[in-house]
Order: structure tokens, then C-alpha cells, then sequence
């Protein structure tokens, strides 16, 4: 555990801005010859569709009449539904997402929450991320232990998981071990090669140095070590894919890009924001979800252009969904339970895991949760990533026939 005093140190340091973006974790640091990742190893990339996604219109009820009862302007036209079954139909702006459903490459799980939902989205992110219930408060995230528990003999690698992104979610941070936040290998390369960086690594402090000076000089040691390794293997690879414009595609680019070239990473982490549609909702929901499918089915090209996506699987959340009636602005508030997507070239179990929420019968307004988010975790950890959940999630949860 990191002591009060060093974190205060590393906060008000001048590189703590620099620290905050490019420290991976407290780990000694990685030795460049490690051998590549086993052809059988397994990768598990995670999407956060950040602000509450609204399900209801992502995955639509088409057929269900108090869908339209209870949105009279923000319902999605039956004649526009991507009909999927004689019930359910996918957003229209999810067309590419549609072609990855009907190749038997997305299984679909509604009505995923927990009990006593929190409509915050701080609080509500915060338990999806560190796998808590409603009333525990953790200062670990679920990928955080999982990196714990996989670090034997304190020799870890600083990059086992990456996040796309200038700042570490807390789902990524351990006790021991952090995982590494980078938007682009080659400026994670630069930024620690500047003159800063160097005059620390040349200034290696004696043995009898304070705590906090050879803490720091440790993790900017580990972090220089990382992106030297990330930037020479990210070279190896280049995509030849066309990908849409926009961050999200950016980001899954480099992911898809880092996992061909076979950096030694077993989790990826990347986040699409915007999604809190309290007005105006069906124009900027159809934009974001085009971009997620669009990101999606490209990256998903590429893995399999590569023969790689029976050992990648992916997970999309969101920290809740929306509630069922439209407010007064077109758009939708705060809400609980929502739909949850696994994508992955050999599912066990392919299209919908469970039926459709009830509309019928709702929580003062809301969906009823169906499946609690940590049966999907404990698949996740042992069943792909082969690690003892209870040392992750404390708890044993049943499992998701999706693996």
C-alpha cells in the first residue's frame, strides 16, 4: 500500500502531471527480452460507453407498445429498427455492429445492474469498476487485483494493461500494481526522453536517499522502461485497415495495432463519453453509437485479418442505463439496469443470453436488473483470463455460459 506521504509527494511533485499520465504501476522495471505473448494467451478488451447509455434505444423493443407509450418522440420507428427477431432490433446507426451480430460474433445480456442501484455516475462507475456492491467502498478496481494477482514474486510486467487514455481509471489500479494510461506510443516514447526524464535516470539516488526521492526515481525508471518496450514493439505492426474518424476508432486502432504486433499486454481498457443524453437525446446517441459500431467492426476486421479474434474478447458497458419514460426535454434521466455486449470470434453462446427487460413491471420507473455485472466478471476472470475470483471479487458469483 502506498503511504499517505508519498502520494502527497508525487501529487504536489512538478512531475506530477507527467506521473499522473505516464506511471504504470510500482513494479520493478520490465526486462526488454521477455518472450511474446503464447498464441494461446488470452486478451480481454474493455469499452466504457461513459455519461449511462440509454439500452432501451441501443437495443430497441420494437414490438413492445409501452416502449411507445412511454416515448412518444423518442422511441425509434418500428420501419427504422435493425430488426434482429420478431422483438428486438438494433439502433439504426448501429449497421456495422448488426453485421458483427449476424456472424455470430456478439452475445447480447439485458437487464445487467445490481442490487440497490446508484444513479450517481460517480458512485455507479465507481462499484462497476471496482466490482464492489452498493455498499462497499474500494479503493481497488477489479483489473487492478486481477493485475495483483498475477504478479509472482514482485516481477511484474508494468504493461500487463493499457489504457488509451491521459489519465488511469480506477478499474485499473491495484494495490501493488497499476496499469499503464498512454494515448499514443510514440508521444509516451518522447515524453520520456525528454531532458526532465533523462537528468532523473542519470541522477540515480544513493542508497541511504529519502523514501519519497527514490520512489519517484523508481517509477520514472519503470515508466521509461515501458515505453521504450510499447514503442519498439508498437513499430512492428501497422494497421491496413480503414478505420472511421474519431477517438474511439483512433484508440482501437492502436489497441489492434499493439495486440498484432504481440506487445505483452493482457487487458485493454478504452472509453467513449458523451452518453449522458438528459436532452435532445436520439441526434447525439445515433452519432456516438455510429462511432462505437463503426470502431468496433474495424478493429474487429483487422483482429481477424491477423487470425486473432479467438483470443481477444471484448466487453461494452455502461454505468447504467436510462429510465423508461422520456423527460420533458426529449431526451432521458438516470436510470439502473441496461444491456451489456461480449464480442469475441468463438462464443460459446451467440445472440441474446436472457429476454428482454419487462416493461410491464418496473422499479418506480425503472428496469428491474436481471443479471448482477460481477456473474459477468467472475466469467470473465476465470473462465478467460483463468485467475481465482474469489481473490478478485472476494465473492463467488454463477457464471455466464458466453466462454
Amino acid at each position: 500500500m502506498i503511504s499517505t506521504s508519498r502520494r502527497n509527494f508525487l501529487r504536489q511533485s512538478s512531475l506530477a502531471t507527467v506521473g499522473s499520465m505516464l506511471i504504470p504501476s510500482f513494479l520493478k522495471a520490465y526486462e526488454l527480452n521477455a518472450n511474446p505473448l503464447a498464441t494461446d494467451d488470452k486478451i480481454l478488451v474493455i469499452i466504457q460507453l461513459s455519461g449511462g447509455n440509454d439500452g432501451l434505444n441501443t437495443v430497441v423493443p420494437y414490438y413492445n407498445d409501452i416502449y411507445y407509450q412511454s416515448r412518444p418522440s423518442l422511441a425509434i420507428p418500428k420501419d427504422k429498427v435493425l430488426k434482429i427477431n420478431d422483438e428486438l432490433g438494433f439502433n439504426p446507426a448501429m449497421q456495422k455492429f448488426r453485421e458483427l451480430y449476424d456472424e455470430g460474433m456478439v452475445s447480447i445480456i439485458n437487464s445487467v445492474g445490481y442490487p440497490n442501484p446508484d444513479r450517481s455516475h460517480f458512485r455507479s462507475m465507481d462499484i462497476w469498476q471496482t466490482g464492489s456492491a452498493a455498499d462497499q467502498y474500494l479503493q481497488t478496481g477489479w483489473l487492478g487485483r486481477y493485475l495483483d494477482s498475477s504478479c509472482q514474486a514482485e516481477v511484474c510486467q508494468p504493461y500487463s494493461a493499457i489504457e488509451l487514455d491521459d489519465t488511469l481509471s480506477l478499474a485499473m489500479k491495484g494495490e501493488r500494481v497499476k496499469g499503464l494510461a498512454l494515448q499514443d506510443p510514440e508521444k509516451l516514447y518522447k515524453s520520456t526522453h525528454n531532458p526532465l526524464f533523462e537528468a532523473i535516470k542519470r541522477a540515480k539516488p544513493t542508497e541511504d536517499a529519502d523514501e519519497n526521492v527514490a520512489y519517484l526515481y523508481k517509477t520514472i525508471a519503470e515508466t521509461a522502461s515501458s515505453a521504450d518496450y510499447i514503442y519498439s514493439k508498437a513499430k512492428v505492426q501497422k494497421s491496413t485497415i480503414t478505420y472511421p474518424q474519431g477517438k474511439l476508432s483512433k484508440n482501437m486502432k492502436t489497441i489492434a495495432e499493439l495486440i498484432i504486433s504481440g506487445v505483452q499486454t493482457r487487458v485493454y481498457y478504452a472509453s467513449l463519453s458523451g452518453f449522458d443524453t438528459h436532452i435532445r437525446q436520439n441526434q447525439q446517441q445515433e452519432r456516438l453509437l455510429e462511432d462505437y459500431a463503426g470502431a468496433v467492426h474495424a478493429f474487429v476486421q483487422d483482429l481477424k485479418k491477423h487470425d486473432k479474434m479467438k483470443n481477444v474478447m471484448m466487453m461494452t458497458f455502461s454505468e447504467f442505463g436510462r429510465r423508461v419514460a422520456q423527460n420533458g426535454s426529449n431526451g432521458t434521466d438516470h436510470g439502473t439496469a441496461n444491456n451489456l455486449f461480449i464480442i469475441n470470434g468463438n462464443l460459446k453462446k451467440a445472440g441474446f443470453h436472457n429476454p428482454a427487460p419487462n416493461l410491464a413491471d418496473l422499479d418506480e420507473g425503472d428496469l428491474k436488473y436481471q443479471i448482477d455485472f460481477r456473474n459477468i466478471y467472475s466469467t470473465l476472470i476465470q473462465k478467460w483470463l483463468k485467475t481465482d475470483v474469489n481473490t478478485i471479487l472476494g465473492n463467488q458469483f454463477e457464471m455466464i455460459d458466453f466462454v
